[in-house]
């Protein structure tokens, strides 16, 4: 008899360890996945693109019950695991559904944060985090006018775009004087909030929600400062908190999330935990490609093919809002130490700021031009010496790659005086070098 696994959450951090497990160990277990949502599983990332309408829900699935039956994998959506029972090894879920298990793998993922302010509960007042939040939207945009958004990071500001585009009246409330303060410094976010001011998208930036105002429905944003705005619709978009709460109930190690070793492993030898829900090394991620990370240890595992360590992962974002590419990862704020190469191109809207320490790419941020994204993503999860390069790198891959230049061309040292031609071709520049390192910095 094989043995049992259950996956708890039909999500994509989930689905994705489904599926490195069944490339290492196809048929070693017989596996039951069990979804709060009625559908195979989609790409959560999509979302904003439906909500423009640039996406149906269709295209965005990415495992269609068919899937999971060709791989021999019991689908049970709509039903929502309520209960572990540890000892017994079973789980219970809200239709009732009592199932077995030899090993479990929670994949629970996140909840949105909503204010605890008065008149969150009314009609009109929705998160942004599944299928049914974006149908949501849609209906109301064919209704209402006035559309405020409580949140300028990524979430927040897709969810913006998506209703401007829908024609509605859009504006943006953000507790922090700039928006995206976790992914972009203060040159980038400013760049980013005026392209897409350009756009239609309004901002009330140091503004701090007091209460939501309606009878029946939501009328109104009140701040703490006694200002108002009409919402005729609130997208609450200021954070997600890690679902931990069937694994605390159940009585394994949580804190912020599920707690989780190297194996991404619980508290509980035979329980595993992947994605939003898992924290490692007191780390919670948010994003996909640690997700991904995890997926591929915690199979490893699971198909007992090696002893694998998940150590973390280095987060970059890289977003497209109405036409604007940005892109940042790593250590991008700088600071003591460092040094910052910084290119500017305002008539173009491009700006890239590049940190080096210690000879070594720290973190980077692109607005405009996210082309050698990548590039500075795989050196900085290197930690390559650039050291070689630093005159020339926020120039980019090509241009640090090429042959040195010919006799009577100019400077082969690839020296910022000897990029001019190169600065000229690519517009309007002022190239800037900031912090510079310690001698023996420089000699790295």
């Amino acid at each position: 008899m094989k043995p049992r696994l259950i996956l708890v959450g039909n999500g994509m951090a989930g689905v994705r360890t489904l599926e490195e497990l069944l490339k290492r160990a196809p048929g070693q277990y017989d596996i039951t996945v069990f979804g709060e949502e009625p559908y195979g599983n989609y790409n959560r990332i999509q979302l904003s693109p439906v909500l423009a309408g640039e996406k149906t829900i269709a295209q965005i699935i990415t495992h269609a019950p068919e899937w999971y039956a060709a791989n021999g994998i019991k689908l049970l959506t709509g039903d929502a695991v309520v209960a572990i029972d540890r000892e017994a090894k079973t789980v219970t879920s809200a239709k009732g559904v009592t199932a077995a298990y030899d090993v479990l793998l929670l994949a629970t993922g996140s909840k949105p944060f909503v204010l605890p302010v008065p008149g969150k509960e009314l009609p009109g007042v929705i998160a942004f985090r599944d299928i049914a939040d974006v149908d949501s939207m849609l209906s109301a945009s064919r209704t209402y006018t006035h559309a405020v958004v409580i949140g300028g990071g990524l979430l927040g500001l897709e969810a913006a775009n998506g209703l401007v585009k829908r024609g509605m009246t859009v504006s943006v409330v953000h507790l922090s004087d700039i928006i995206m303060e976790r992914q972009l410094d203060r040159p980038a976010a400013v760049l980013l909030q005026r392209s897409l001011e350009s756009r239609g998208i309004k901002f009330l930036l140091k503004a701090a929600t007091a209460e939501l105002l309606g009878e029946t429905r939501v009328e109104a944003v009140r701040f703490k400062d006694g200002r108002e705005v009409p919402a005729d619709l609130v997208v609450m978009a200021a954070g997600i908190i890690p679902n931990a709460a069937l694994a605390k109930a159940s009585g394994l190690e949580c804190e912020r999330g599920i707690v989780v070793d190297d194996a991404l492993r619980s508290s509980d030898p035979s329980i595993y935990a992947v994605g939003e829900c898992a924290q490692h090394r007191k780390i919670c991620y948010g994003l996909v490609a640690p997700l991904w990370d995890q997926a591929i240890v915690c199979a490893e595992h699971l198909a007992a093919v090696s002893t694998a360590a998940y150590e973390g992962s280095v987060v970059s974002t890289k977003l497209k809002v109405t036409g604007i590419d940005l892109f940042s990862a790593g250590n991008f704020q700088g600071g003591e130490g460092s040094e910052e190469l910084v290119f500017r191109d305002p008539k173009r809207g491009i700006y890239k700021k590049l940190v080096v320490r210690d000879g070594r790419l720290d973190g980077a941020v692109l607005v405009g031009d996210t082309r050698d994204g990548g590039w500075y993503y795989e050196l900085i999860q290197q930690k390559a010496h650039v050291g070689h390069w630093r005159n020339k790198l926020v120039f980019g891959r090509s241009f640090c790659e090429q042959p040195l230049e010919r006799p009577g061309e100019g400077p082969a040292n690839g020296g910022i005086d000897g990029n001019a031609n190169a600065a000229r071709r690519l517009g309007s520049t002022t190239i800037e070098r900031r912090n510079p390192p310690a001698p023996e910095a420089q000699a790295a």
